[in-house]
């Protein structure tokens, strides 16, 4: 008898199996970080969306974070996309920029600001090649102004621009029959899109100042140089932008015997 060959069952399911729920017409798509400035206008224009509009079946707004090939899922099953998502376009800070339908992959990586477009430029590219044809694409980019300031929040000229962006958006969606309402009251705790704690005035309210934030380095380990002595470490310069760390240990601590580190806890205790 001929030896049969044995095929192993997949891992998981395709990323287009009927059964999961990624199917809509019209994906609303925030991308970004928001722990890097203008990073996260996507996240911040798709909540501000969020709280004043609502939308008929068939629309979902999903903050895509940086999630990048994870979101491919998502894209293969609407038939209509609308992207809000900061992009280096080289224009004065502030600018809007609207990109259509097949322009729109060649923007997304014209100059990349961080691995999450890189991410989505592919996903659009994959999703191409496995047969996507949406009926339409677009792609509400901001130019930023300030990207290099971890723990930051949208800068001032990219803020004031979050109407603007809502109301260009709100205008395609109409077009695309999404049946856009301003909301009679906010949204309830259920139909949140986002964690409360990074809600725009709780995540600017909870940023240390200048003065006592360590934006450079890890405070567990820098704060455990607070008892070491002043031969054993050397002093550290000025923050650029005000505020001073007293202490860098010159080395890490050992590790332990069976651990996997100098410290075991967020409070930095060895």
């Amino acid at each position: 008898m001929p030896n049969a060959i044995a095929y192993a069952p997949p891992v998981t399911a395709p990323v287009t199996d009927p059964q999961l729920e990624y199917a809509c017409d019209t994906l609303i798509l925030g991308i970004g970080n928001l722990l890097w400035a203008d990073e996260g206008f996507g996240i911040r224009a798709l909540e501000t969306l969020h709280a004043g509009w609502r939308f008929g079946p068939g629309v979902r707004l999903l903050d895509g974070g940086t999630q990048g090939l994870y979101l491919l899922p998502f894209v293969e099953a609407c038939k209509k996309l609308l992207i809000l998502d900061a992009v280096d376009y080289g224009l004065r800070p502030g600018t809007l920029k609207i990109v259509q339908d097949g322009e729109v992959p060649a923007f997304m990586g014209a100059k990349k600001m961080s691995l999450h477009q890189t991410g989505f430029q592919e996903v659009l590219a994959i999703a191409a090649l496995r047969g996507w044809q949406p009926e339409k694409v677009v792609l509400i980019g901001m130019q930023p102004e300030v990207l290099e300031d971890y723990g930051g929040s949208l800068s001032d000229v990219v803020k004031d621009k979050l109407p603007v962006a809502v109301e260009t958006a709100v205008r395609f969606l109409g077009t695309w029959l999404a049946r856009p309402e301003p909301r009679p009251t906010a949204p309830g705790p259920e139909e949140r899109i986002t964690l409360d704690s990074l809600a725009l005035a709780t995540y600017e309210a909870g940023r240390p100042d200048a003065e006592t934030a360590c934006r450079w380095g890890d405070g567990r380990f820098v704060g455990a140089a607070e008892n070491a002595t002043s031969e054993e470490i050397p002093p550290v310069p000025p923050f650029a932008k005000g505020g001073t760390l007293r202490y860098m240990p010159a080395a890490l601590p050992p590790l332990k015997k069976g651990g996997r580190g100098g410290f075991n806890d967020a409070s930095g205790a060895a």
